[in-house]
């Protein structure tokens, strides 16, 4: 057996090119936060080397800790390491604007037309790949995180308090880091599984490299950013009540998703109960079943899973338009939603980002992160079988075959023969829609 040869550190990447793959990635993150996290780690760990996997990691378990969506602030925390603000504002919008131009599409063609046959039938397709890609996904990070017995058990109970005693999710990442931090102090070799890489995984980023510049944190800096991504995200909220009015629904709807975005820890699943709470019964900006359709397109779109929150903000600007013409109401309700659920991870990030990287060699941390991110693999297990409870059993006693089959041929590909995501979203679609019509043609 041959020795492993190890690769020479690869250049850094220019904006130019960083640009490109962000744009790139904005486009092909499907399958959730669990398919986005393992699309990055392949492509900017395993492939391109931007990153190494311990930086990765470190970046990841902070994510995980705030609320909004931890992929699009991941992308953000990367962008932000390579190439100081702009990179990070770059990384982060684009993993958000190809999905939020194409649900503003989708949410007009379902508020005009209805729910088209040939487009539902393309979605049937999509879904069983899209639980493939998470599923794979849970795999590859799986195998990542999980290095020992104490890391599988962690995994084990965290899926355990979710699936069956409902606990909610802060509790149990909080609980998993004060394991860490007491594990690691009474056996330090289990608990620290965050490491530096080894040198055929040196990277452009990893633990051998001297902090960036922008890294550095200080007061001052501190200060500078609140205020001007204060100011960003709370400038258009002013305006349009200045415009409009504060009871209008837009203005609403954004002091809503204002005050959702500093809560929303735990991901989309975790706080749509909540939102669809609010916005069906209190507001009744939409009815429950547009609620659910909404999550259907937004399960089936690029980028994060709580873009669905966009398809409120759009339903409840065209039922509510006030003085102004439906479609104007609904696409400043669409863009509020998604402005303020989204500019505070720019805050969160550029914010907190640089004390967490001076934190990067503290032992008592990493324990702690490694156990959060253990206990992650079993959060994500558990969103995992939620999403497939809903494609494969689309009533309570019927299995739906097509689904299934569809849904294992796709993540054998994908963790065995490495598929590429793209080819199985365009392939899955395809099928789905010629599926539909052999069967009302049958």
């Amino acid at each position: 057996m041959k020795a492993s040869v190890p690769q020479a550190t690869p250049s850094k990447p220019t904006f130019a090119e960083a640009l490109r793959f962000w744009l790139k990635l904005g486009f092909i993150s499907f399958g959730g936060p669990t398919g986005q996290i393992a699309i990055m780690q392949s492509e900017l760990v395993d492939r391109k080397r931007w990153i190494s996997e311990a930086r990765f990691l470190h970046a990841l378990n902070y994510c995980m800790l705030l609320p909004g969506p931890e992929a699009q602030q991941l992308a953000t925390y990367v962008g932000w390491l390579l190439h100081g603000t702009r990179g990070g504002i770059a990384a982060g919008a684009l993993f958000v604007l190809p999905s939020m131009f194409l649900l503003w599409g989708l949410s007009w063609v379902y508020v005009t037309y209805g729910t088209l046959p040939w487009i539902a039938a393309i979605f049937y397709g999509l879904k069983p790949a899209v639980l493939a890609i998470v599923m794979a996904a849970v795999v590859r990070i799986g195998k990542k995180a999980l290095k020992n017995r104490v890391m599988w058990v962690l995994a084990l109970l965290a899926f355990l308090a979710l699936f069956f005693f409902h606990t909610p999710f802060p509790y149990v990442i909080c609980a998993a880091a004060l394991i860490g931090l007491v594990g690691g102090g009474l056996n330090r070799e289990m608990f620290l599984s965050i490491r530096k890489p080894a040198l055929s995984e040196e990277a452009v980023i990893d633990d051998n490299e001297a902090s960036p510049l922008q890294t550095l944190p200080s007061w001052r800096r501190a200060f500078r950013v609140c205020l001007v991504w204060l100011s960003v995200w709370w400038g258009p909220v002013l305006l349009l009540a200045l415009w409009l009015g504060a009871d209008h629904t837009v203005v609403r709807e954004a002091v809503f998703f204002s005050k959702a975005a500093m809560v929303t820890f735990g991901g989309a699943y975790a706080v749509l109960p909540y939102v669809s709470q609010q916005a069906v019964q209190t507001f009744g900006w939409l009815n429950g079943a547009q609620m659910l359709d909404g999550m259907g397109l937004a399960e089936t779109t690029p980028g994060p899973l709580i873009i669905v929150l966009q398809f409120v903000g759009y339903l409840g600007g065209w039922n509510q338009p006030g003085s102004l013409s439906p479609l104007l109401s609904a696409t400043l309700g669409a863009f509020i939603s998604t402005w303020t659920t989204f500019i505070p991870c720019f805050l969160w990030i550029f914010l907190g980002a640089p004390y967490i990287e001076r934190l990067r060699g503290n032992e008592k941390l990493n324990a702690a992160l490694s156990a959060v991110t253990a206990s992650v693999v079993g959060v994500v297990l558990n969103l995992s079988i939620w999403f497939g409870l809903q494609v494969l059993f689309p009533t309570s006693t019927t299995v739906d075959w097509f689904a299934l089959s569809m849904s294992v041929v796709a993540c054998i590909g994908l963790v065995r023969w490495k598929w590429e995501v793209i080819p199985v979203i365009c392939g899955a679609g395809f099928i789905g829609l010629l599926f539909k019509s052999l069967v009302q043609a049958g």
